[in-house]
């Protein structure tokens, strides 16, 4: 059972910002924050990677309507400098950008491609015990005939960083079954300090790409690398599963729906009518019609014909099946 917390009455929050769709997802992002949390007392962030040798392109945020926007809603723009990652792997921003965040201030990481839909204060997080998104499919490691099962993966890497592997196990689910195992989407995790948490974030991740276990030979790391350190990361600062209870983050509070798209496709009638009331003012419009698939889905009411696709009661298991639909309709935009 996860044991209640009193939340500190100031917490941080970050987003990754850069050129192309995050850009507006990060306008899209930090408009939701005000209008549903307009006493937010914490300090908001949109961390943009600076040009460097690891990018093939200046990464910043190109369009200075959205910069505009991101300044007067009082987001602080964060320089972060990639020393490991980049290009190659955008992902690793997140892990990066922890580095440039206050020292010793509490946290939430949240990806960009989120909407947040109620109130952050009312989330019980427990700051000394880390937690991460549950809202993940089967998606690492995959299984190869006549290869290394489940146990043996995880484990190897448990036993590289000197980690207890048993404690991890949801022995409610199967042997060999992938819910057995801790696995979380990155979508949002928090600690108490962003220094403490993003070096053993990075330590971890480098090791694993750089010197893996034999037992993920036949395993891909891109884009899941982030995902394979994270559990391990959490369980070392003696997080959990249920350090959070559910329904709040991924629930009431926030929805992380990876593309508009699969928002008006899946996503529940609050997160919706949220979302529209965002986007309804002239100000955040001037700057969203700017994202093509912005424009289209919220203001061309594609989204709302594509939503009616969709009994949100009977939905495919596999989101992959959810983005077929909607490619087979004409309304797949990324």
């Amino acid at each position: 059972m996860a044991r209640k917390a009193t939340p500190p009455k100031d917490f941080n929050v970050v987003v990754v910002g850069q050129s192309g769709r995050l850009q507006y997802e990060a306008a899209l992002f930090v408009a939701s924050l005000r209008h549903t949390n307009p006493d937010f007392s914490g300090r908001l962030f949109v961390a943009e990677p600076q040009p460097g040798p690891l990018w093939d392109k200046d990464p910043r945020m190109s369009n200075p309507d959205v910069r505009a926007f991101l300044q007067e809603q009082d987001a602080e723009i964060l320089p972060i400098e990639n020393r490991h990652f980049g290009q190659s792997y955008p992902e690793g921003n997140k892990i990066e950008l922890l580095s440039a965040l206050p020292k010793g201030e509490p946290f939430v990481f949240f990806d960009t491609d989120t909407l947040i839909t109620g109130d952050l204060s009312s989330v019980p997080f427990d700051f000394a015990r880390p937690s991460a998104s549950l809202r993940v499919e089967g998606t690492w490691p995959q299984i190869e005939l006549y290869g290394p099962g489940y146990t043996q993966i995880w484990k190897s890497l448990y036993d590289k960083f000197g980690l207890s592997f048993e404690p991890t196990l949801d022995r409610s689910q199967p042997d060999e079954y992938w819910r057995r195992y801790l696995y979380f989407n990155a979508g949002f995790f928090y600690y108490r300090c962003p220094h403490e948490f993003g070096q053993r974030f990075l330590d971890y991740a480098i090791a694993i790409q750089t010197d893996p276990p034999v037992e993920l030979v036949c395993q891909t790391m891109k884009p899941w690398l982030d995902q394979v350190a994270l559990p391990l990361v959490i369980h070392s600062f003696g997080g959990a599963r249920d350090t959070l209870p559910p329904g709040y983050l991924d629930g009431s509070v926030s929805c992380h729906y990876r593309f508009l798209p699969l928002l008006y496709a899946r996503e529940s009638d609050h997160a919706v009518d949220v979302l529209e009331q965002v986007a309804a003012p002239n100000r955040i419009k001037k700057v969203l019609k700017q994202y093509d698939p912005f424009k289209r889905m919220i203001y061309q009411n594609r989204g709302h014909k594509a939503r009616a696709l969709f009994d949100r009661s009977f939905l495919p298991r596999k989101e992959q099946a959810i983005r077929n639909t909607l490619r087979k309709n004409g309304y797949w935009m990324r």
